[in-house]
């Protein structure tokens, strides 16, 4: 899918300083040819769809069933609700450019692109520290647990997660609007990250490295943090436990949130490490990437829809009906 390194064209001032590209030019996946790429669109289409069936089925059940409005509940449908919308915003352009070889993308939708791919991710990080804390006091203080997750608070919640993204990310397009790029133009993934639009750079990268560093730290760092101390305190109040059928059941509430959690931070962890490894863009970084930003929303729905009783049985009803 590679190709030749191109000149595309570029917006300029009209005394000619250069101010930015016309479009960018994404790649896919390195070492692989055309027809390789155009097979792989197809399952990039099926995980889309099922991305989609996921986590709408998830929304629309909590949305629909009142029983069901409840912490946890609520959490989980701004989670699918935030990969819906993830998933929304990279699959469809890259099943684009695995199945049509479509490797241009103007130069704001990308910003736009990236913008929204942090900002939602800074989201999705925010909801599962909130999920935490929501376990946290269930299990470590059952009876303040109506008291502490007032609606008025999980409302809070859900307005801080995208203020907090959107208030942390909105100024990068701005920035990377006004920074002068060289000739060639070339994304080294399937969409538009901070991270490799700053290569494109003709002037020195290191403040805006430090800079897009120091946000990722602020906001997935934090939350990571809270989160780990969270199960730190979970995992201390349910080894205390006396009855061992009593421990499982209380941890057994979190095993569905902690694997959303694994899927969300791993392959953010390795992402970091082998973009501090530095070198050229690899088939590790590019399988890294792709991992980190569409896993969570393909696994997210299933291990729900498959652990969390109430969804289950509804989503079993719904097909039992459906096949009458």
């Amino acid at each position: 899918m590679q190709k030749p390194q191109l000149l595309v064209p570029v917006i300029a001032t009209s005394n000619g300083t250069l101010v930015h590209p016309a479009y960018f030019l994404l790649v896919g996946i390195p070492g692989l040819g055309p027809t390789i790429h155009f097979w792989l669109a197809f399952p990039l289409c099926f995980m889309y769809a099922l991305v989609t069936l996921g986590n709408l089925t998830i929304v629309l059940i909590i949305c629909v069933e009142k029983r069901l409005h409840e912490h946890m509940y609520l959490f989980l449908a701004m989670l699918s609700t935030i990969d819906l919308v993830l998933s929304s915003i990279t699959m469809p352009k890259m099943a684009s450019l695995f199945l049509m070889g479509i490797q241009e993308i103007e130069f704001n939708i990308c910003l736009a692109q990236m913008f929204l791919i942090h900002a939602l991710l800074a989201m999705e990080s925010a909801v599962l520290l909130a999920m935490a804390f929501d376990r946290f006091v269930a299990i470590c203080h059952p009876l303040r647990h109506a008291s502490v997750l007032t609606g008025c608070t999980v409302a809070k919640i859900g307005l801080e997660a995208p203020t907090r993204g959107f208030v942390f990310f909105f100024p990068l397009p701005f920035i990377l609007k006004r920074l002068p790029y060289c000739r060639t133009h070339t994304v080294t993934r399937s969409f538009c990250l901070h991270q490799d639009i700053i290569k494109l750079y003709c002037t020195d990268t290191k403040v805006n490295v430090v800079c897009g560093l120091f946000i990722i730290l602020s906001v997935m760092g934090v939350d990571s943090r809270f989160t780990g101390f969270s199960y730190i305190l979970i995992l201390w109040a349910v080894l205390e436990l006396s009855p061992q059928g009593a421990a499982f059941k209380a941890f057994n509430t979190c095993i569905s949130h902690l694997c959303a959690v694994l899927v969300f931070y791993v392959p953010l962890i390795g992402l970091l490490v082998v973009h501090r490894l530095g070198g050229p863009t690899s088939l590790l970084h590019v399988v890294m990437a792709n991992t980190y930003l569409l896993l969570p929303p393909i696994v997210n729905p299933l291990v729900y829809g498959a652990r969390t009783k109430e969804i289950c049985s509804r989503v079993l009803c719904m097909f039992s009906q459906g096949g009458k």
